[in-house]
């Protein structure tokens, strides 16, 4: 699942950044020393080493997310955030993170993974193995004590649990159909398809990684979501945008920028560049795609995408992207709420026309 949604540069963003990360220490500490569970040395010593591991290491993009959108949301109001409103928007994105977190150690065990941002993937470790996947368990579970701790009370406590519950459901459903889809992709690469790849990534990755951060930031200000399923559509087609954004930086990237090899091809993904390549290919040129997609050779991989440059799909993306921008612009202009439409340009003009 690729990192998205709203970072930041710049003196400020490290000022921001940095408290981030002090909320994950209280976080964490509470944890530790949750009274639920008698926990003994060698339990704590475990969840501290299995949490730094996970939860920390990314961009933390989700998590930072709430707090830009919330500081957007309020910059609208007469008040300025007070102290105790943003350390509650940094424990929502850490909510966030923590969510990514349990994500990812089940995926990568799922995808018989090797390596998580740089390093090898928590299962991989010779003490962790299949314990890893309790450990997610326990990921998904310790969301829900942060949350009681600290919101309850809240007159929006439910609907963030709801919230909450609801994108898990969301994302693991998404996860299952891309799984099943890769299995038959195995067997035929025609079940690949435009409709069928929209519908995986809107449910693996959009929600969470986009509206979720948003819709959490709008919880706090005080907003019921029911006025905003507009906002969630528009989020959702950015979050469609950037995986395309992805897939597509997975073959014509370059390495160094993007900060990983791409690996779709060998992994018989089904990408935006695979279906838009069987949308356009003749037969013969099927023929080439069926015969060398999935396989880790590296003259089958060069096979692929010397299709698709045969297939002009550099160009494709380009004119994708173009259109892409275009809509959610025109469908971002027609939100009555100012705050709303800074909010949603702030996500916008952080993923168009990356590079990484």
């Amino acid at each position: 699942m690729a990192a998205a949604g709203a970072g930041a540069s710049g003196p400020a963003a490290e000022t921001a950044a940095a408290t981030f990360r002090r909320v994950y220490g209280t976080l964490k500490a509470e944890l530790l020393k949750d009274p639920s569970f008698d926990f003994n040395d060698d339990a704590i010593q475990w969840l501290e080493s299995m949490l730094d591991y996970n939860v920390l290491g990314g961009k933390l993009n989700r998590g930072l997310a709430v707090v830009e959108s919330y500081k957007i949301l309020k910059a609208a109001s007469p008040t300025e955030p007070s102290e105790e409103e943003l350390f509650l928007a940094c424990i929502l994105g850490w909510g966030i993170e923590w969510l990514q977190a349990y994500f990812l150690v089940l995926d990568d065990i799922m995808d018989n993974s090797q390596t998580r941002r740089g390093k090898p993937c928590w299962f991989r470790l010779p003490k962790v193995g299949l314990i890893a996947i309790n450990d997610g368990l326990v990921l998904r579970s310790q969301i829900s004590r942060i949350f009681r701790r600290y919101f309850r009370g809240k007159s929006y406590y439910v609907d963030l649990l709801d919230l909450f519950n609801e994108v898990e459901f969301q994302t693991t459903s998404g996860q299952l159909l891309d799984q099943i889809t890769t299995n038959e992709g195995r067997k035929d690469l025609n079940k690949y398809n435009v409709h069928v790849y929209r519908r995986i990534v809107e449910y693996k990755t959009a929600y969470y990684s986009f509206y979720l951060p948003v819709a959490c930031a709008l919880l706090l200000f005080g907003e019921s979501l029911d006025n905003y399923a507009q906002v969630k559509h528009i989020l959702v087609e950015m979050g469609v945008y950037f995986q395309s954004q992805d897939d597509y930086l997975d073959c014509f990237g370059e390495p160094e920028i993007i900060g990983k090899i791409g690996s779709d091809i060998e992994d018989f993904k089904c990408s935006w560049l695979f279906v838009q390549a069987l949308e356009r290919a003749d037969e013969k040129q099927k023929g080439v795609l069926f015969e060398n997609y999935g396989k880790s050779d590296p003259a089958c991989v060069a096979k692929v995408k010397d299709l698709y440059n045969e297939l002009h799909l550099q160009r494709v993306f380009s004119e994708y992207e173009r259109e892409s921008y275009e809509k959610l612009i025109s469908a971002i202009e027609a939100q009555p709420n100012e705050a709303v439409r800074a909010v949603l340009k702030s996500f916008l003009h952080k993923i168009y026309k990356r590079s990484k």
